[in-house]
């Protein structure tokens, strides 16, 4: 099965409403994780009729949401979590009952409020019989609806299963799948290759221990999303986290900076964009014990010698004809400007994000702010989840490298 590029990595709330056409429902959750889509599913009361709850939950992979009300939910108002949340909310099937109520802006239950809470894009596959699809007013309430933006998604014309024939069908889950992809394949890398390195790396001292550092891996893989939302072909090399590999992204799994290293080299040729977000270990012990060390001695000397710099090798080891676009990444705690510029300049980087490390910010935080430089500009990344800070981030790497690509 081919991927559909633009839905992979795409946070997608499905709608289901009451009618028999719920049951096409679980095929297409099915269909979106298949492609890569991270889904989580509303159902209304009467969708619930129709098809369970827990059907529905185990095809998405994340508990089904029912109730306007969410004790579970931050302040108890899941319809906000999920209004922020989505990249793209589809109601499929949507019964003439369900379009109606959303043409007035009804609130009164999950669904509804939802649509009225998200700024994501809202998608609508109408399924009903075909008399109350021709009917004058469902005709009008969708054509209110889409003078609002919300876009109308079929109805196919066929059997139904009241026996009858005519327009009203719930257009198949691979159709909706693909009208989707569309929407988002002017993702702002389609088509390129983007290489990523996140996570510590671990030097071994001896058998059990090791030198390394406090990086979580969550902002290289916040990014590896980020730019596989793009559109980009994405290679992720990781060292040791406990992160899930993002959908759609190919990860390569290493331990040390070597390792790191050989990996980068095997790929960095076939890539457009390097982007080192790792924090390899800048030293390795000179010689690694093969038996444990015993606590025997009261001080202890370690020797230790540099690891090979792979930032600094890619960006000046390919010719300008076919170079590729270098990011870095630099965590001070201190002088953050200069000591980025200083990185920018010295291994001839096409970018660097900075940022300062501390006070809850950088390593093991969920959130993060970047200040981002290159030659003859910068700009700030103002604090915000990983996830944001890494879709902005991608977003100006590709404003950046289109703009070098045509000069």
């Amino acid at each position: 099965m081919a991927v559909v590029a633009g839905v992979r990595g795409r946070r997608i709330v499905i709608g289901v409403t009451g009618g028999i056409a719920a049951y096409k429902g679980a095929e297409l959750v099915r269909r979106l994780r298949q492609h890569g889509a991270e889904v989580r599913v509303v159902m209304t009361a009467s969708a619930t009729q129709f098809i369970t709850p827990l059907t529905m939950q185990a095809l998405s992979g994340n508990p089904v949401h029912t109730s306007l009300l969410d004790s579970s939910a931050e302040a108890a108002m899941g319809h906000i979590e999920l209004a922020r949340w989505a990249d793209a909310v589809l109601v499929a099937p949507a019964s003439a009952n369900f379009l109606a109520r959303m043409t007035h802006g009804l609130a009164d239950d999950l669904l509804t409020t939802l649509c009225l809470a998200t700024e994501a894009p809202v998608f609508v596959a109408p399924a009903m019989n075909r008399v109350m699809w021709a009917h004058q007013a469902t005709q009008h309430n969708c054509q209110v609806l889409q003078q609002r933006g919300v876009v109308l998604l079929g109805p196919a014309e066929g059997e139904q299963a009241c026996g009858e024939t005519g327009a009203g069908r719930m257009l198949e889950s691979r159709e909706l799948v693909g009208v989707l992809g569309k929407h988002w394949q002017q993702g702002p890398l389609p088509g390129c290759r983007v290489l990523l390195t996140a996570g510590p790396t671990r030097e071994a001292i001896d058998p059990v221990r090791y030198i390394s550092n406090h990086s979580s891996g969550k902002m290289g893989y916040a990014l590896a999303e980020a730019a596989a939302i793009a559109g980009a072909e994405v290679v992720l090399v990781s060292g040791p986290t406990v992160l899930a590999c993002p959908n759609g992204v190919e990860r390569v799994q290493v331990e040390t900076a070597a390792e790191m290293s050989d990996a980068v080299k095997a790929y960095a040729g076939q890539s457009h964009i390097f982007i080192a977000a790792a924090a390899v270990a800048d030293y390795r012990p000179a010689a690694v014990q093969a038996k444990k060390m015993k606590k025997n001695v009261a001080e202890l000397s370690l020797s230790l010698v540099r690891t090979e710099d792979i930032l600094a090798q890619v960006a000046m080891s390919t010719k300008p004809t076919d170079k590729v676009f270098c990011v870095g990444f630099a965590a001070e705690t201190h002088d953050l400007e200069q000591y980025a510029r200083d990185k920018l300049q010295r291994k001839g980087l096409d970018m660097i994000a900075a940022n300062l490390v501390g006070d809850g910010l950088g390593f093991n935080a969920d959130d993060n702010a970047l200040t981002v430089f290159w030659q003859g500009g910068n700009q700030e990344i103002t604090r915000a989840d990983k996830s944001i800070v890494a879709r902005e981030l991608i977003t100006l790497i590709a404003e950046r490298y289109h703009a070098q690509s045509t000069n």
